[in-house]
């Protein structure tokens, strides 16, 4: 019985370790939703290279652009994630949590901007972290 217990949790750790790496895909091989943000955010921008993780649960899609903007996109689509040394663009932000950092913290930007199921995550240029509630009022910080 131990072996059998021995090969199964050998197994599993092998099968979860073999994940497959991101693999390369097209534009037009992002969903529809990841398409139409990156045209209308990034209009002039190239691509360098678009990677799908072929999740067995829910694949994702990461891009990054020329100027070395990162983005990461849920496998419908919708914006997870975006890297942006220059600043992450106002309109991809919520106004509410805009206006909190241009409050409290008017001489940052945003770089890394973060939507999940429960919280918007920012990170300011100042390194500052602020996790914002789906009522965007402020629940965590790290530095």
């Amino acid at each position: 019985m131990k072996k059998i217990f021995a090969i199964i949790a050998i197994t599993l750790a092998t099968v979860s370790s073999v994940k497959a790496d991101d693999r390369p895909v097209t534009f037009t091989q992002l969903p529809a939703a990841a398409q139409e943000f990156i045209n209308k955010t990034y209009p002039n921008e190239k691509i360098s290279f678009a990677t799908i993780d072929d999740d067995l649960v829910r694949p994702d899609y990461s891009v990054v652009l020329a100027s070395g903007i990162k983005l990461q996109f849920e496998n419908n689509g919708s914006l997870e994630k975006i890297e942006s040394r220059t600043g992450v663009p106002s309109q991809v932000v919520p106004v509410q949590i805009l206006d909190y950092v241009k409050t409290h913290y008017p001489d940052t930007k945003i770089v890394e901007y973060e939507v999940s199921r429960f919280v918007y995550e920012v990170k300011l240029s100042n390194r500052l972290e602020i996790n914002f509630n789906k009522n965007f009022k402020p629940v965590r910080y790290d530095d």
